[in-house]
Formats: structure tokens, sequence, C-alpha cells
């Protein structure tokens, strides 16, 4: 299995490589359309290959979901939270109750009585 993981990671480096060299041109990535600038008063922009524009938005895009699932799912992992601490309340009273239970008694007698 990690075969297979390892090949289909070697199969998008190289379809990412083949695409960023396919795709080097310089492009000019502006804040704003030209007609908005101008109303404004500035004009910001930079010049970056065309890979690392198409690379960065699947980045961002990525990020921000995984941000936004994380987000989403804060209700599901607090209730999963509170119910362990349930869980480790009622296994520690539990524990209380069957060590109150054998009290006075035999160890060997209350391990037995414990299994059966």
């Amino acid at each position: 299995m990690r075969y297979i993981r390892y090949a289909v990671l070697a199969a998008l480096a190289i379809v990412l490589v083949s695409v960023s060299l396919a795709n080097s041109a310089v492009v000019q990535l502006r804040l704003m359309p030209d007609a908005l600038a101008d109303l404004f008063g500035f004009n910001h922009g930079i010049a970056l290959p065309l890979f690392v524009v198409v690379l960065g938005g699947v980045g961002v895009g990525l990020i921000i979901g995984f941000l936004w699932e994380w987000i989403r799912e804060h209700k599901h992992r607090s209730e999963a939270a509170q119910k362990a601490r349930e869980a480790r309340r009622l296994d520690r009273e539990v524990k209380r109750l069957k060590k109150q239970k054998h009290e006075g008694k035999d160890e060997v007698l209350a391990m037995l009585d414990d299994a059966g």
C-alpha cells in the first residue's frame, strides 16, 4: 500500500512540474481592474509566472477549506470531549462503588466476585 501512495505522489509531482514548466510565462496580477484603479488613484500589481498564480490559488483555496471545516466541526469535537469526560467520571464512580462493595472482604474473594 505504501508503494501505491509513493507512485501516486510521484505521478502528481511529475504532473505539477510539467504544468509549471508549460506555464512559465509572466503575467501581471493586479489588485483591481484598470478603470476602478484609476478612479481610486492606485494601481498595485505584481508580475508573476502563471504557474505560481494557479498553484498559489489552489493552495489558498485548500487552506481556506481546511479552516472552514475545522471551524464547522468544532461542535462535534466539543461534544466528543464532553462525552469522554463523562465516561471517565462514570468509570471512576464504578471503581469507587466496586471498592466500596468489596470493603472488608478478602482480596481473593473480591477478585473472584469481580471476575464472575
